[in-house]
């Protein structure tokens, strides 16, 4: 016995120790005997590749795979054939509702699918090692269980069916045949005998058929969820609900299962040997594929599988403990859903172009002060200037340079502006004299008691002392009236002369 062998059997004693029959009587019994078939699923699923059992020795399918003729199984069908034509309501029910032979019935018949999907995993890994003689790439080319199950018992030893097979398409895709028929061109495999070919059958029949029982369980459950789990029913279905019931192994496991594990219940977890697995969309089970779901954009999907999950499971707790039974929390949970879709699916608000506010028009705050006053008098326009800018209207003006016509001084140095003069220009160089420079030369030229040649500066036999009758010798200052004389000119008949302002007399 291999160790897989060994693992498996110490696992089923320990599961056939916590459950008295078909129906457990307690609640933790009925807890035991689903933690030892969770405890069984994930050692299967633990085992490597190199400790798999080998079934290609194996005599027949029905040495290995034993649920079909089991009483367990038979005993089931028989209840479910019974109950199945039943219409049952909530009213029906009377005390509580583990006691009811119908939800006992529904919690084992949860129990026996997952089974069943056991026994089909071990009744493929024995098809495979089977046909690997016959075709051993059809396991890398076609990964589903079922899918792979068919294929084989359309094929047989003849792979020359997949080109124009209508049997083969409705159970592969084009692409997928199309590749199958090109491998099984060029494959080094041998022909099977007859025995082997009449096991592969017989296996392949046993696979189908407990596919159908469990569709059939499937069928059952999903018509009596109502009366099970109404609020997780209204959310996402009968058919999911049932699913992700018989999963996670009745309606109490559900509820104690956390949100990211529920949305995880059935998700598919093999690859595609040779092709693309973005299609698979891993991490994505039965409530991601629910019409809910499904109702959304590509884009939003996986956010609303969490939210939906999250809600299932508050949901699956309210019926794990019997309460409304009218499905009212479950119809509040699914508007709430629903509401949060529209939140999500809803356009942005429209972008309002809001105009430029209206201009102040007032006066701007300007500063002020003597540095500002200086700068305006730099900057600003001169009287010279403003004159030199203004023309006389129907006059003849002359142009101030012979060579730039054109060019006038305006109303600059006319008579009776009474404001500005024209600016005096030395007649030798043709240059602007200023009013400094014009007092200096007007100093510079004065005289005071004779001058001699050099530097225009007064004469070196010039003296201070003079000679009167009266006093003798007496010191003088002998340019003191020519100065005299020179201010007074200078002051009322000198080109830089001002006005002044002469006092009238009164009369007497």
């Amino acid at each position: 016995m291999s160790l897989a062998d060994e693992l498996l059997a110490d696992l089923e004693e320990a599961g056939d120790e916590g459950e008295d029959g078909l129906y457990p009587e307690e609640e933790e019994g009925d807890s035991d005997g689903e933690r030892s078939q969770g405890r069984m699923e994930r050692v299967l699923e633990d085992i490597p590749e190199e400790m798999e059992v080998d079934y290609s020795k194996a005599e027949s399918v029905a040495s290995i795979a034993k649920l079909r003729n089991s009483k367990q199984f038979s005993d089931i069908t028989e209840k479910i054939s019974e109950y199945i034509g039943k219409q049952r309501k909530n009213s029906d029910v009377s005390g509580p509702v583990e006691a009811d032979p119908e939800y006992r019935l529904i919690v084992a018949a949860n129990n026996l699918t997952v089974e069943i999907d056991n026994e089909l995993n071990i009744i493929h890994k024995f098809t495979r090692d089977k046909y690997s003689k016959r075709f051993p790439e059809l396991e890398s080319l076609v990964p589903d269980s079922l899918d792979y199950i068919r294929t084989v018992k359309e094929l047989g030893n003849n792979l020359e069916k997949c080109k124009n097979n209508e049997t083969l398409q409705q159970i592969l895709t084009n692409a997928t045949i199309m590749v199958v028929s090109v491998t099984a061109s060029t494959t080094q495999g041998s022909q099977l005998s007859e025995e082997e070919l009449k096991q592969l059958e017989e296996a392949c029949d046993m696979a189908l058929e407990l596919n159908q029982s469990k569709h059939r369980i499937y069928e059952y459950v999903e018509s009596r969820m109502s009366f099970i789990a109404p609020n997780l029913s209204i959310i996402v279905g009968a058919s999911t609900a049932a699913k992700i019931m018989g999963i996670a192994g009745g309606l109490t496991n559900l509820s104690k299962m956390p949100a990211c594990n529920l949305m995880l219940l059935g998700a598919q977890r093999k690859t595609l040997s040779g092709f693309s697995s973005t299609s698979l969309l891993p991490h994505t089970g039965f409530i991601y594929h629910c019409d809910v779901v499904q109702s959304l954009p590509p884009d939003l999907r996986r956010k609303a599988a969490r939210l939906v999950a999250a809600k299932c499971t508050l949901a699956s707790r309210v019926d794990s403990f019997h309460e409304s039974s009218d499905g009212k929390v479950g119809y509040d949970l699914k508007e709430e859903i629903e509401r949060k879709f529209d939140k999500w699916q809803e356009p942005p608000p429209v972008k309002q172009v809001k105009p430029l506010p209206a201009p102040l028009d007032g006066q701007r705050k300007k500063r002020g002060g003597r540095r500002y006053r200086k700068m305006k008098e730099r900057l600003g326009l001169t009287e010279i200037r403003k004159h030199a800018n203004r023309m006389t209207f129907a006059e003849i003006e002359d142009d101030a340079y012979q060579e730039d016509l054109g060019f006038s001084l305006g109303q600059l140095g006319k008579s009776g502006s009474g404001r500005v003069r024209q600016a005096q220009v030395n007649e030798a160089t043709k240059a602007r004299i200023s009013k400094s420079l014009q007092r200096t030369l007007q100093k510079q030229s004065m005289t005071y008691g004779g001058k001699s040649t050099v530097r225009d500066r007064s004469s070196g036999t010039s003296s201070s002392v003079a000679f009167t009758p009266l006093q003798g010798l007496e010191i003088v200052n002998p340019q003191a009236a020519e100065k005299k004389v020179a201010e007074a000119n200078q002051k009322y008949f000198s080109n830089m002369a001002e006005f002044l302002k002469v006092k009238k007399e009164s009369k007497m």
